[in-house]
C-alpha cells in the first residue's frame, strides 16, 4: 500500500508540474520541451519526443526531444512510417515491450544501441482532439518485465492531452500569421497598383516627359529632387518612384520638413535614447532608421534650418547618424527623395541653404509642371476626381457639363492639381442631378475671366446663361442631334435651332 501511495503521489506531482509548465509557456516548442524534461526527471524515461502533424497531414515534424544521441533538429516522419508514423496514421497508441523484437522500430534517432544498451520499451500515443490526430508523443523506457504497460500508456495519454492547449494556440497563431502575410502581400500589391505609372493621370507632352524621367530613375538608387509649385503632386510622384523601384517591399517614410518644429527636427529625423531629455521614457527610432532598406521622402526640404542642413548633409555623405542622447553611430541604407517649391538657388545666394547640400540633393532633378502648363490634362483629372469622390461619398454623378468644363479650362489654378481635386469634390457634394454644372463649381471660379459672365448678373442674364448651358449640355449628351435634344427639353426643333443661332453655339463641338 505504501508503494502504491508513493507511485500515486509521484504521478500527481508530475501532472501538477506539467500543468504549471503549460501555464507558463503556451508555445508548443517550449511546452513540449518542459514536459519531456519533467518526464525524464521524475519518470526516468530514457528518451522522448513530441511530433506535430503538418498542415497537409503528410509529415510529422519534431517540436521537441530529449535523450537522443543523434542530431534531431530537423527529424520528421512520413505518416505511416515506423512506429511514430503508424500512430499518426491509425490514431491509436502503440506499446512495444521489447524494441529488439519490433521490425517497425526504425531507431532513426539512435535511442537504442543493440550492442551496448540494455533492452528498452517503447510507448507512443496520439495527441487527438475531436477524433482528429494533431501529433504524437513517444517515449522510451528501460525494459522491465513486471511493468504495467497499460497503466503507463493511460498516464502518457493524460500527459499528451495537456499538449492540446499549446498546439491549438500554435494553430491559431499560424492561421493569423498566414492571414497577415496574405494581407501584407495584397496590401503591397495594391500599393504598387495605386502608385504605378499608369495610375498617374495625364497625357500632355509635359507629363509624358516627367513620366519618362521617373521611369528612368525609379530602377536606380539615385537621390531625386522633385521641384514644382505647391499642389503639383510631388508626394504622389515620390511614391511612384519608390513603389516601382527595387525597394518596393521596404518602408516608404514621408516627412514634411515644414511641419516639424525646429527644436524637434533632430529627434524626429534621428530618434533619441531613453533618458536623453525630460519625457524621453523609452528609446524612439527616428524617420531615417524606420526607412532603413527603403525610401525616405523629405518634403519642403527648403524649409530646413541651417543646423539641420548640416546634420542632414552628414547622413547623405556617410549614411550614418547618432540618436539624440546616444553615442553609437547607426548606419542605414536608405534612398533619399526630396521635394521643394522653393527656389533653392535663390536661397543659396541669400545664405539660407547650403550649397554643398544642394549638390548632394540635386543628383537627379525632376521639374513638375503647373496645371496651367498641362491644360489638356484638366478634363482627365476632373473625370478621375469625380469618380473618386462619387465612390467616397456614395454619390451618383455621371459627367461634367460642357460649360463647367469650359470654366475649368479657363481658370488659372494657382493651387494646381490639389485645388482642382478640392473643387471637384465640392461639386460632387452639392450636385443633385447626376451632372456637374458650372454653378456647382466654387465661387473662386465664378469670375468674368473664368466663366465669361459678369461678376453681378441680372435675373434676365442669369436665366439666359442657365438656358444656354442647359442646351449645350443636352446637345453634348445627344451628340449634336437637335431633334433628340428638343424632345429631351420638351421643346420644338425650330425653337432649339433658333436658340443655337442666338447663343452662337458651335455645333461642331457636339457632333461626332
Amino acid at each position: 500500500m505504501d508503494q502504491e501511495n508513493t507511485n500515486l503521489n509521484l504521478l500527481l506531482k508530475i501532472l501538477k508540474d506539467v500543468n504549471l509548465a503549460i501555464g507558463r509557456n503556451l508555445n508548443i516548442n517550449g511546452a513540449s520541451k518542459s514536459i519531456l524534461s519533467i518526464l525524464q526527471e521524475y519518470w526516468d524515461i530514457i528518451s522522448g519526443a513530441v511530433f506535430i502533424l503538418d498542415e497537409e497531414g503528410k509529415y510529422l515534424n519534431m517540436t521537441a526531444s530529449i535523450g537522443y544521441k543523434n542530431n534531431v533538429a530537423k527529424k520528421k516522419y512520413k505518416v505511416g512510417e515506423g512506429l511514430t508514423g503508424k500512430i499518426a496514421e491509425t490514431g491509436k497508441p502503440i506499446i512495444v515491450p521489447r524494441v529488439s523484437q519490433e521490425p517497425l522500430f526504425l531507431n532513426r534517432l539512435s535511442s537504442w544501441n543493440s550492442k551496448k544498451d540494455s533492452e528498452q520499451s517503447f510507448i507512443g500515443t496520439p495527441i487527438t482532439l475531436d477524433y482528429q490526430t494533431l501529433g504524437t508523443l513517444v517515449i522510451s523506457l528501460a525494459y522491465d518485465s513486471g511493468r504495467n504497460f497499460q497503466a503507463d500508456l493511460n498516464f502518457l495519454t493524460i500527459i499528451a492531452s495537456a499538449l492540446l492547449q499549446p498546439i491549438r494556440v500554435q494553430q491559431v497563431m499560424d492561421v493569423e500569421r498566414r492571414k497577415l502575410l496574405d494581407e501584407n502581400v495584397v496590401l503591397k500589391h495594391k500599393l504598387r497598383e495605386e502608385f504605378s505609372f499608369n495610375k498617374i493621370i495625364g497625357n500632355s507632352h509635359s507629363m509624358k516627359d516627367v513620366l519618362a524621367q521617373i521611369a528612368n530613375v525609379a530602377r536606380t538608387n539615385a537621390t531625386v529632387l522633385l521641384r514644382g509649385e505647391s499642389g503639383t503632386g510631388k508626394e504622389l510622384f515620390a511614391e511612384a518612384i519608390h513603389y516601382n523601384s527595387t525597394r518596393h517591399d521596404e518602408p516608404f517614410i514621408a516627412v514634411n520638413c515644414a511641419a516639424i518644429p525646429e527644436n524637434l527636427v533632430e529627434s524626429e529625423f534621428f530618434g533619441y535614447e531613453k533618458g536623453a531629455f525630460t519625457g524621453a521614457e523609452k528609446l524612439k527610432k527616428g524617420r531615417f532608421e524606420l526607412a532603413d532598406q527603403g525610401t525616405i521622402f523629405l518634403d519642403e526640404v527648403g524649409d530646413l534650418s541651417p543646423m539641420t542642413q548640416v546634420k542632414l548633409l552628414r547622413v547623405l555623405q556617410e549614411r550614418e547618424f547618432t540618436r539624440v542622447g546616444g553615442t553609437e553611430n547607426i548606419k542605414v541604407d536608405v534612398r533619399i527623395i526630396t521635394a521643394t517649391n522653393s527656389n533653392l538657388e535663390d536661397l543659396i545666394e541669400k545664405n539660407l541653404f547650403r550649397e554643398d547640400l544642394f549638390y548632394r540633393l540635386n543628383v537627379f532633378s525632376i521639374f513638375l509642371p503647373r496645371l496651367t502648363e498641362r491644360k489638356s490634362d484638366i478634363t482627365l483629372l476632373a473625370d478621375h476626381f469625380m469618380m473618386k469622390y462619387c465612390r467616397k461619398h456614395h454619390k451618383t454623378v455621371n459627367r461634367i457639363s460642357s460649360p463647367a468644363i469650359d470654366m475649368l479650362m479657363q481658370y488659372h489654378w494657382p493651387g494646381n492639381v490639389r485645388e482642382l481635386e478640392n473643387c471637384i469634390e465640392r461639386a460632387v457634394l452639392v450636385c443633385e442631378d447626376r451632372v456637374i454644372h458650372s454653378y456647382h463649381l466654387p465661387p473662386s471660379l465664378q469670375t468674368a475671366e473664368s466663366s465669361n459672365t459678369m461678376t453681378s448678373l441680372s435675373l434676365k442674364d442669369a436665366i439666359i446663361s442657365y438656358e444656354k448651358e442647359l442646351i449645350k449640355d443636352t446637345l453634348k449628351s445627344c451628340n449634336g442631334n437637335i431633334a433628340k435634344s428638343a424632345r429631351i427639353l420638351k421643346s420644338s426643333e425650330r425653337i432649339i435651332g433658333y436658340k443655337i443661332k442666338k447663343f452662337k453655339i458651335n455645333m461642331k463641338r457636339y457632333r461626332k
